[in-house]
């Protein structure tokens, strides 16, 4: 009897054992991976990225159940991390907005917002069905906050799908639609346009494909599965621009749709029944409804300095293989002026002025390519400091801190400081426009 007795203590106490030792090595590795991802939310403040830009995940900490499915979704790297048994946000400001994480949380327990308590973004007012204030206006795509290629192709699909729900055709206005912007929203809109066989026309202020035809040739799209209207589903994850815009041209080529090129529209205007659209070059369209698939940067934000109007200054880079052995200054300090500044270092003298101290947006790629060209001389970064005089052969740059006059021969200058949002012309039109601050965007039912 005892030694059946001292069996059962022997066996249970090597169960107890086994079961702390289990609690043991898992509460050791819990508490070891909490630290890697507190040390990078430290890293990530101390680096200008915990803090979002633009969209963004919040987790609800009451829903979430740690099964980490968000961040395995997530194609980008250290957007969200397991602390305290809870997903968070580590570099928030990298976050692009493709919904990945949204959608692979089996709690539902992810939002996808813009702006937060304190820094606020300014939105045009647009309803679920992508309607604005003004009737029969609607807006898909980056102007509301989608910015990502797939998620604006699918908000140019469901935009037109509502608007060929609710407007009249009425054979006494020439066109049921007009899509201002040929980017991805408005090549989506258009094919799904032809699809419910309305009468429309797509007017293009630059070429086919807005914001992506101004990226640098190579540059390499970053981009997810995407169903294009009339074409079928696209898998995607990387390609150039090139690639891009011949997939377009072929979707629109086969559905014999010609996109208005070089039309930039300059109002739009009430006239009860319909609307009157009228362009730069003095076009004038009439349509029932309007559909804004336009960018946020409706004009290139400029510095406001002597010489800028000099010939030798540009807001985009469209051949940077045909530029060769030039001093060239690129401004600013996100990715499209790192991207630029490193397809023209390879034959070019290239000095970056940006007037922070360090580059605390950037994606993770362009940064440890940039830092891997600084050390290997191929890029002279100048922090903290500020164009004040561009002339023909030289440019003049102010650091901020010392008060130093720095002047650096100079043949061209590219300026990357963002783009104002087409206040004025969306407030001519009647649409509000509203600050957000940490608002919802796309949140589950």
């Amino acid at each position: 009897m005892d030694e059946l007795l001292l069996e059962k203590i022997i066996t249970y106490s090597i169960v107890l054992f086994f079961c702390f030792a289990v609690v043991y090595i898992y509460l050791r590795k819990q508490r070891r991976e909490n630290k890697i991802v507190e040390e990078k939310i430290k890293q990530a403040k101390m680096d200008g990225l915990y803090e979002p830009v633009s969209l963004h995940p919040v987790v609800d900490v009451n829903s979430c159940i740690k099964t980490g499915a968000c961040i395995l979704a997530c194609p980008e790297k250290d957007i969200l991390g397991i602390r305290n048994g809870k997903a968070t946000t580590i570099n928030a400001s990298h976050c692009i907005g493709h919904g990945a994480c949204f959608h692979a949380c089996p709690t539902e327990a992810i939002t996808l917002c813009i702006g937060t308590e304190k820094r606020g973004v300014e939105l045009p007012h647009v309803s679920q069905n992508f309607e604005t204030n003004v009737q029969r206006i609607y807006i898909a795509g980056e102007l509301g906050g989608m910015g990502l290629i797939k998620n604006a192709v699918e908000q140019g699909r469901q935009a037109v799908e509502n608007i060929a729900d609710a407007i009249k055709k009425d054979t006494n206005t020439p066109y049921d639609l007009i899509i201002v912007g040929a980017g991805p929203a408005g090549i989506s809109a258009s094919l799904t346009a032809r699809k419910h066989n309305l009468r429309f026309i797509t007017l293009e202020q630059d070429t086919l494909g807005g914001t992506v035809f101004t990226f640098p040739r190579s540059k390499i799209v970053m981009t997810s599965a995407m169903d294009l209207p009339l074409f079928g589903k696209v898998k995607l994850e990387e390609t150039s621009k090139t690639e891009l815009l011949d997939l377009w041209n072929r979707a629109l080529s086969k559905n014999e749709i010609a996109i208005h090129e070089n039309s930039k529209v300059e109002s739009i205007v009430n006239e009860k029944q319909h609307y009157l659209v009228s362009t730069l070059n003095g076009d004038q369209f009439q349509a029932t409804a309007v559909l804004l698939a336009i960018g946020r940067r409706g004009t290139p934000r400029k510095l406001n300095v002597p010489g800028e109007q000099n010939e030798k200054v540009a807001y985009r880079l469209l051949e940077p293989e045909d530029i060769i052995k030039k001093h060239i200054l690129v401004v600013g300090g996100g990715d499209s002026a790192i991207e630029s500044a490193l397809l023209l270092a390879d034959q070019n003298k290239v000095t970056i002025s940006y007037r922070s101290e360090n580059f605390s947006r950037l994606k993770p790629k362009n940064r440890e390519k940039i830092q891997d060209a600084i050390k290997n001389g191929l890029v002279d970064v100048r922090f903290n400091t500020n164009v004040k005089l561009i002339e023909k052969e030289f440019v003049t740059l102010e650091d901020a801190l010392s008060l130093e006059v720095i002047q650096l021969k100079n043949d061209l200058v590219y300026i990357f400081a963002g783009g104002e949002l087409p206040t004025q012309f969306l407030q001519k039109a009647g649409i509000t426009i509203t600050k957000k601050f940490g608002e919802a965007i796309l949140k589950h039912n």
